[in-house]
């Protein structure tokens, strides 16, 4: 007598393990069964043509014989199969209680595995440290000539005649300024799938933006194109570069992230350098053209090594207010805005400050910011690789706290030696400020499908420090009559008050956690 098909036993059940029960048209004769009693129990969710296809699916793969192997990524066990009236609580009241749990954990097992799920971070492996190269070029290209701004800040002042230090330094605050205000929107657009269309419009923006500086001779010529259009360029290429590297990373992502922004000390020795060759010899239209080659070459060789890991998220708000909601969220944004309003003052003064204080001359300030921008590189590796082991965020406290304590001591500098000596610490505490900045927004978020979005938040704030902070400090030198000490306190100050925000970050992080003090934020 042939079996009944309204009755299953646990002997009955497929061995989703590559082989099927002696039993395996009683298996599908109850599969068919219970496909049709769900897709006839008036739920309309399953003329889903996705669920049906699965269920399809399924019904043809319990058939196969022993050689065929089980739906990959998906493992099911006998409790799928056997009765209990939990699973009907499971099934939410539908008719079929637990057969209908059933075939929704399948289909959540497979839709999710297959549309959102790359598996964890690959932790190295040579895609990941590709990854690693490619946004070190980047933030060669962008962080690097903007730390180079002080090279430019000089020249505008001494030989083209623009104005007074507060009103150049917009030039260079309103790049930064644009570089973390677009974050917002390239970081969404990044998450949504779009991460090679950004790349592309970003790497046009930035090559149209330096060439184009190299044929300016007035303020609002050099404010266009340097400016603004090299700050839509850089916006377009900083976040999703950023987010798209820390999806590789999970144990390793602070090393991966200071490691991408030593690109930034990369680029401050460069340029700089090419700067002081060039300049005396074939003049500024030629160097900034030598300097836009090299960027032409570095922003291919990233466009091609640099690929997303993580599938797109379609859905979702430009910002994600929610987050906010997370006081430790809120608490490091507010870290990273004041921050930020002091920690580039002296990249943008130091070397005018050496000239007008110190006495030195026009080479050796340069010779001094390529020091300043050179020793970045400990202070982009050796706190990141802390804050693997530490955190993030424990790690940004004493660095931030440190780089304001080293600004405010900058007032007692007078002398050329002691200045070389102070870009030594200072760098290095600046450079752990730039680079630990997007570890510790990495950190906080658990949802590597919304790193773009949650750091373009943040860096949408902290574009109005960078924005504000410089022009700040060129008025106050201006109004204390050519002296630098209100500028110097009011940078070193805002740093000390950042750190105190990061540290409120902690200590509300390490509560959710339910950690200590030791706890790894």
């Amino acid at each position: 007598m042939a079996p009944s098909r309204s009755t299953r036993s646990s002997s009955a059940s497929p061995d989703f393990d590559g082989s099927t029960s002696p039993e395996g048209d009683k298996g599908k004769d109850s599969i068919d069964v219970e496909c049709g009693q769900r897709k006839n129990d008036g739920n309309a969710e399953w003329g889903d043509p996705e669920k049906q296809s699965v269920v399809g699916g399924l019904k043809r793969i319990a058939t196969r014989d022993s050689n065929t192997q089980a739906i990959p990524g998906v493992r099911l066990d006998e409790s799928d199969f056997e009765d209990g009236g939990s699973h009907g609580e499971e099934g939410g009241g539908r008719p079929g209680g637990r057969r209908g749990s059933f075939a929704d954990r399948v289909i959540s097992r497979t839709t999710s595995r297959s549309s959102f799920n790359p598996g964890p971070p690959p932790d190295g492996g040579l895609k990941a440290w590709t990854a690693v190269a490619a946004g070190h070029l980047v933030i060669m290209n962008t962080w690097g000539y903007i730390n180079s701004f002080g090279v430019f800040q000089t020249y505008y002042a001494t030989e083209l005649a623009l104005g007074p230090p507060a009103t150049i330094s917009w030039i260079g605050s309103i790049q930064v300024f644009l570089l973390f205000f677009i974050g917002t929107f390239t970081g969404r657009v990044t998450d949504a799938g779009y991460f090679r269309e950004v790349f592309i419009l970003g790497t046009i923006f930035q090559l149209l933006g330096i060439f184009t500086t190299a044929v300016c001779t007035k303020y609002w010529q050099l404010f266009l194109a340097q400016g603004v259009c090299m700050g839509i360029g850089n916006g377009c290429l900083f976040c999703p570069t950023v987010a798209t590297v820390s999806t590789y990373f999970s144990k390793k992502r602070g090393l991966a992230i200071g490691i991408t922004a030593c690109g930034s000390a990369t680029g401050g020795l460069i340029f700089p350098a090419m700067a002081r060759q060039l300049l005396p010899t074939v003049g500024f239209p030629w160097t900034v053209r030598a300097i836009g080659f090299i960027q032409a070459l570095g922003l291919v060789l990233a466009n091609i090594g640099l690929r997303r890991r993580i599938p797109p998220r379609k859905a979702g708000a430009l910002v994600e207010w929610a987050a906010f909601g997370e006081l430790e969220y809120t608490f490091y944004a507010a870290g990273s805005f004041t921050c930020f309003l002091g920690v580039y003052f002296a990249f943008y003064y130091l070397a005018s400050y050496s000239r007008d204080i110190t006495g030195l001359s026009y080479t050796d300030s340069l010779n001094l910011l390529l020091l300043l921008n050179g020793i970045g590189v400990i202070g982009r590796l050796v706190p990141n690789h802390l804050a693997d082991r530490w955190g993030a965020i424990n790690v940004f406290v004493p660095t931030a706290i440190t780089a304001g304590i080293c600004q405010l001591t900058w007032t007692a500098v007078s002398g050329p030696k002691g200045l070389y000596a102070w870009a030594v610490f200072f760098g290095i505490a600046a450079g752990g400020i730039q680079s630990l900045f997007p570890a510790g927004l990495s950190s906080l978020t658990t949802d590597l499908r919304k790193a773009g979005t949650r750091m373009g938040m943040v860096f949408t704030i902290v574009s109005f420090a960078t924005l504000t902070g410089p022009p700040i400090a060129g008025a106050l030198i201006s109004a204390c009559g050519g002296r630098y000490y209100g500028a110097q306190a009011f940078a070193g100050c805002a740093m000390i008050v950042g750190g105190g925000f990061m540290g409120a970050a902690k200590v509300v992080k390490q509560r959710r956690m339910g950690g200590g003090w030791r706890a790894k934020v």
